[in-house]
C-alpha cells in the first residue's frame, strides 16, 4: 500500500544516544509475547547506480557522467524506458530532489490490498473469515525515544511521488554500523508490469513531534528529518515478487520484502545505525501465526483517515491468511492503517530485543485488517546475499 507522502522540534543530535533509543524501542513492546519455536536462490539483487561508464545499460540508465548528469536534471522522468531487471536498478543521489516542500505536499495514492471477495474467487482457496479491525494508535513522541528504528520511505513512481514505511535492522556483517532498512518489495519494484521506482530515499524517525501535515510546510528540514536523507545504492527484493507481484493482492504477496542498503545524502562517515542508534533483529523462519502471541505493526498511514504525518501502530494477535494452496500462508492482524504503512514492520519482543517478523503488505478494501509474508527461506536468502555483499565495505 504505498501512498503519495505527505517535522518538528528535535532535540540536538549529541543528546540522542544509541542506548537510549535502543532501550525504549524494545521498552515499546514489553507487553508482548513470542513462542520460540536453507536459503534458497530466489532473491533479485539489484546493481547501484553508480555503473561502469562506457556501457550502455539498458532502459537508458545513467552509465556514464554525461548520463548522470542527464538523470539528476529530470532524464529519471522517462518512465518509458522502465528498469526491470535486478541488474538495471539506478539510485544516484540527487541533492536536495527531496526537500520538505516536495515531501510536504505529496498525496495519497492508490493502496496496493485486496478485496475479501477476491480471495474466494480461487476455487480450491477459501475466503479468509472475519478478522475484528483494531484502531491503529499514534506512537509515543518524540518517534526517536520510542520507535527509533522506524522511518518513513519516498520514492518516484509513474503515478508521481510516494510513500512506504521501513525498518532499520541489524546486519551481522557489520555489529552495531547496520546500513539496511526492510521493507516490501512493491515499495521499490512495481511486480509483473512494470519495474524499479526510482529517487528511493529513508528517512528515520520522519517528523519526530508528529506535526500534523498541515503545518509540515512550516518546519525546517532538520525538523522533518532529524537523521537526515538516506538513498539505497542497493536493492534486493525476491524473485517471485518481481514476476508475480501487482497492484492487487495475488500470490506475489506472499514474497512481497525487500532490503535496502542506504547511504546518507551528505556523508559523514557513520552507518544509519551508528547515526539514529538503534536496529531491529530479524527472526527468519519464526513460527506462524498461532505460534506467535500477540505483535506490534508500525507504519506511517497516508491514506485517509491518516495524513501520512504520523506514526502509528497495532497491537493484534494474528491469524492466517492463504493466498493459494500449497503456497506459505501470509500473517494477519486487525488493523486499520492505510496506504503509507506497506514496507512497516512486524515486531515481537524476543528474548528482551525488539525483533521483526514481518512487514505490511496487503489490505482488504474496508481497511480492516493487514497482511504481512512469513519471512522463511526466501527472505532469509534475499536478506543474506545483500549482507554479504557489502561485508567487505568498512
Amino acid at each position: 500500500m504505498p501512498s503519495r507522502p505527505s517535522g518538528i522540534s528535535t532535540p540536538s543530535r549529541s543528546r540522542v544516544r544509541r542506548s537510549t533509543a535502543a532501550a525504549a524501542a524494545t521498552a515499546a513492546l514489553l507487553a508482548l509475547t513470542a513462542t520460540a519455536c536453507g536459503p534458497t536462490d530466489n532473491n533479485a539483487s539489484a546493481a547501484p547506480g553508480s555503473s561502469s561508464a562506457g556501457q550502455k545499460h539498458p532502459g537508458g540508465l545513467p552509465t556514464s557522467i554525461g548520463d548522470l548528469k542527464k538523470w539528476k536534471d529530470g532524464g529519471w522522468k522517462n518512465w518509458d524506458k522502465w528498469s526491470r531487471r535486478a541488474q538495471d536498478f539506478a539510485n544516484p543521489i540527487i541533492k536536495d530532489h527531496w526537500n520538505p516542500e516536495r515531501l510536504a505536499q505529496a498525496k495519497s495514492a492508490p493502496d496496493v490490498g485486496v478485496q475479501d471477495a477476491a480471495l474466494g474467487d480461487q476455487s480450491d482457496v477459501p475466503a479468509p473469515g472475519p478478522k475484528a479491525p483494531v484502531t491503529a494508535q499514534e506512537v509515543v513522541r518524540p518517534y526517536h525515544r520510542n520507535m527509533a528504528p522506524i522511518g518513513k520511505i519516498f520514492f518516484d513512481s509513474p503515478k508521481g511521488p510516494m510513500v512506504c514505511s521501513g525498518t532499520i535492522v541489524e546486519d551481522p556483517a557489520h555489529p552495531g554500523k547496520s546500513n539496511l532498512v526492510w521493507t516490501a518489495g512493491h515499495c521499490v519494484h512495481t511486480g509483473k508490469q512494470g519495474g524499479w521506482m526510482r529517487n528511493i530515499v529513508f528517512v528515520p524517525s520522519f517528523n519526530d513531534n508528529g506535526v500534523p501535515a498541515n503545518q509540515l510546510n512550516n518546519t525546517t528540514a532538520a525538523e522533518m528529518m532529524p537523521y537526515g536523507k538516506f538513498w539505497a545504492d542497493w536493492v534486493n527484493t525476491s524473485n517471485q515478487w518481481i514476476s508475480m507481484g501487482g497492484e492487487k493482492g495475488n500470490d506475489g504477496s506472499v514474497y512481497d520484502f525487500a532490503v535496502m542498503h542506504v547511504k546518507p545524502e551528505n556523508g559523514n562517515g557513520k552507518s544509519l545505525e551508528e547515526t539514529v542508534g538503534a536496529a531491529a533483529q530479524i527472526w527468519f523462519n519464526s513460527p506462524y501465526a498461532e505460534g506467535i502471541g500477540s505483535l506490534k505493526a508500525f507504519g506511517y498511514p497516508a491514506a485517509a483517515p491518516y495524513d501520512g504525518a504520523r506514526m502509528m501502530s497495532c497491537l493484534d494477535r494474528p491469524d492466517r491468511l492463504t493466498m493459494e494452496r500449497n503456497m506459505p500462508p501470509m500473517d494477519r492482524i486487525g488493523c486499520t492503517m492505510t496506504g503509507g504503512s506497506s514496507g512497516g514492520g512486524w515486531f515481537v519482543n524476543r528474548g528482551g530485543k525488539l525483533t521483526l517478523v514481518s512487514n505490511t503488505s496487503i489490505s482488504n478494501g474496508q481497511h480492516t485488517w493487514l497482511a504481512g509474508p512469513h519471512l522463511g527461506p526466501e527472505a532469509q536468502e534475499v536478506f543474506t546475499t545483500l549482507s554479504q555483499k557489502f561485508a567487505a565495505q568498512q
